[in-house]
């Protein structure tokens, strides 16, 4: 036990995607990857010496904790935060890189971090082997289906489908990232993927968003694409990285 983890950074911020944006969450981003994404904005996933803790949340005023860090050192620094800023943080946000690579630290750490705040995952929607390990302690599930057109991942849909049956048990959304040149087929297949498990699974249409946070697809395809996914699911939202444009991590 007491099991360890690589981390790249903890902070406070507001959550910029998904069903959750607005909202201020504690982002425990966790290094590694099992897939690389032509549109990452993560940067190197590789594990630093030092994970960045930020001391005030949102302040931006991190102090290097080394490598890999232990449960007992994140609950009390997030427990600190509920003590000193009551009421300001809706949940945890487990991100990364994939967090559930290192799902076996997580069956240790999960009971005590959702005893300090609910726990939302943010998942390539990929490793669904061990998504089951750890869903009985999470509240909320953020997950990416991969298009081939934006992303550079092709026949992932397989993975995606089963993951989507297990994370199906929590309150799940899925979000695309879509481009000026996603095709039709790759909406619907997402579509005919997510409506197969349940057609009110709510879908997020992200368009890609450049460094300064300005959209890099036209309206009207967004639209379009929107039009397409909506004869499929009964909730289909538009929703760009409003924290690149917020000038927010």
């Amino acid at each position: 036990m007491n099991k360890s983890a690589e981390l790249i950074e903890v902070f406070s911020s507001v959550q910029g995607e998904g069903m959750l944006v607005g909202l201020r969450q504690a982002f425990i981003r966790f290094a590694g990857c099992n897939i690389s994404c032509d549109y990452c904005d993560t940067g190197s996933l590789t594990a630093p010496k030092h994970c960045l803790m930020e001391a005030t949340p949102g302040r931006r005023d991190f102090f290097p904790q080394a490598n890999p860090v232990g449960l007992e050192r994140i609950a009390m620094h997030l427990e600190g935060w509920c003590r000193g800023w009551p009421g300001v943080h809706h949940s945890i946000s487990l991100t990364g890189g994939e967090p559930l690579l290192h799902h076996d630290a997580l069956v240790e750490w999960l009971p005590r971090l959702r005893s300090i705040l609910p726990i939302y995952l943010e998942t390539n929607g990929v490793p669904h082997e061990t998504l089951g390990t750890v869903i009985d302690n999470i509240d909320y599930i953020s997950m990416d289906i991969k298009l081939p057109s934006t992303s550079g991942e092709a026949d992932l849909w397989d993975c995606h489908q089963r993951f989507i049956e297990i994370a199906a048990h929590k309150e799940l959304f899925v979000k695309v990232v879509v481009g000026e040149t996603t095709q039709d087929w790759e909406v619907i297949r997402a579509c005919e993927i997510i409506a197969a498990v349940g057609k009110n699974i709510p879908l997020i249409i992200q368009p890609m968003t450049g460094k300064d946070g300005s959209v890099t697809v036209s309206p009207i395809k967004v639209i379009e694409l929107q039009e397409t996914a909506c004869r499929y699911l009964k909730e289909v939202r538009v929703i760009p990285q409003t924290h690149k444009f917020l000038g927010m991590i």
